[in-house]
């Protein structure tokens, strides 16, 4: 999985071989030049979402649901995850455990696919008090059993120790796709900006730059596919 936002990067991608494009709210950051995700409209989703459907033919297209845009009710998530399904979405993403398990329940009952996000999670920040690694072995293992018993197809954990990671993963029966969650999960994520090295802002330590050394960004892409498919990528470098 990579995050994407257009359809010239949609298309390059899927030459690449990745078979996840995640049109993540992360372009309040590195497109749009905010400081955090919050600020990111349901607006300026369904715009991405549009550019990169036009752009990908094989890639499963993953959607962001914004900040503010689901938490308030079931009714209100479906309302919000229909149209980025409407812009061209094949699956819709939101965060948090226990407390969005019955949205997550309500959009799945009703046709829509949700991918979960436990660990840490971006749109709560300043809850979290900053960008830290989440540590509580206890609470994200039934953060991410309550999204999974909720009807969720896949998970995304972020900044959490590669041992729990792997704990999570095997615990249950959904694929989990790692952020800075070590090696053993399904498969893992990066921002496209990041993994190219075109992002001004301050790096994680799950960051890898892929262009160096490549002969161009679709050939980065490439060897970002075939890093994470052979597993030697993340390196212990990156992990928690």
């Amino acid at each position: 999985m990579l995050t994407c936002y257009d359809a010239s990067f949609a298309t390059l991608c899927d030459a690449a071989g990745v078979e996840i494009l995640l049109v993540g709210d992360s372009l309040g950051m590195v497109v749009q030049g905010h400081d955090s995700t919050l600020p990111v409209t349901m607006e300026d989703m369904e715009y991405h979402v549009r550019l990169v459907a036009r752009g990908s033919e094989k890639a499963l297209i993953v959607a962001d649901l914004p900040f503010a845009s689901y938490q308030v009710s079931p009714e209100q998530a479906y309302s919000n995850a229909a149209r980025l399904m409407v812009a061209g979405a094949q699956m819709v993403k939101l965060e948090g455990g226990q407390v969005m398990a019955d949205s997550v329940r309500f959009l799945v009952e009703r046709g829509i696919p949700v991918c979960g996000h436990v660990g840490l999670t971006p749109q709560s920040v300043h809850q979290l008090g900053g960008y830290r690694v989440q540590r509580d072995t206890e609470r994200l293992l039934a953060e991410a059993r309550a999204v999974e018993q909720a009807g969720a197809a896949m998970l995304v954990l972020e900044a959490i120790p590669a041992t729990l990671g792997r704990q999570v993963t095997e615990a249950l029966s959904i694929p989990t796709i790692g952020i800075g969650a070590g090696k053993d999960c399904s498969g893992q994520v990066l921002v496209l900006h990041d993994m190219l090295d075109i992002y001004p802002g301050r790096k994680a330590r799950f960051v890898k730059n892929f262009l160096a050394g490549a002969s161009g960004v679709q050939d980065a892409i490439r060897r970002y596919v075939e890093a994470v498919k052979s597993g030697a990528f993340p390196a212990p470098e990156h992990t928690f």
